[in-house]
């Protein structure tokens, strides 16, 4: 099978997996965030979260913790289904509207900011830091504008039961520098 395939195989299964471990865990989120290491997170000025979608993790609880160190937030919005995501400038109370997708998602009126920190929501993880997506390329397309314009630092959020052995990756796939879940920090190994 190549790469393609095999992730069209194990997306639907992971997106049941993450359904049922959501479920079994509704505390997984601030326990995450609990693990983050902030002595490595707390130099990023601006951090990109997301609004969670279905049984996407929430980065709530993490971004909280970031902020009340001192990162500003900013939120992905979609101006277009064939696009790439744009973050802007997001401070809980701030108005949302539904963007390209239906995603709550700043306003185009909120600055456009570009982060240093990405939270990113997976549906399978593995600790080379490959990352498997819901399939449409847009966080792919998104991590590769912002490491082309500078240093990104990506980290994944997942729960700890969506490890895989080994994400098929391609090469327009980002690989994460880390993973947080409930049961704690992961740093991405280097390929071999």
């Amino acid at each position: 099978m190549t790469p393609a395939l095999d992730k069209a195989v194990l997306r639907p299964r992971m997106r049941g997996l993450r359904r049922r471990l959501a479920e079994a865990a509704p505390q997984a989120a601030r326990q995450a965030a609990a693990h983050a290491p902030l002595e490595r997170l707390c130099a990023f000025e601006v951090v990109g979260a997301y609004h969670p979608h279905g049984s996407e993790m929430d980065p709530g609880p993490l971004a909280k913790r970031l902020a009340e160190a001192g990162a500003a937030l900013a939120l992905p919005l979609a101006a277009r289904r064939d696009a790439a995501f744009e973050f802007r400038l997001w401070t809980p109370g701030d108005p949302l509207a539904p963007d390209a997708f239906g995603v709550l998602s700043p306003t185009e009126a909120a600055p456009a900011v570009r982060p240093q920190l990405v939270i990113a929501p997976v549906l399978a993880f593995d600790r080379r830091g490959g990352r498997l997506g819901q399939g449409g390329g847009h966080y792919d397309r998104t991590l590769q504008n912002l490491r082309d314009a500078g240093p990104v630092f990506i980290l994944g959020l997942a729960f700890a039961g969506q490890e895989v052995e080994a994400i098929p990756m391609e090469p327009h796939d980002q690989r994460l520098d880390a993973i947080l879940t409930e049961a704690g920090y992961i740093a991405a190994l280097e390929e071999t």
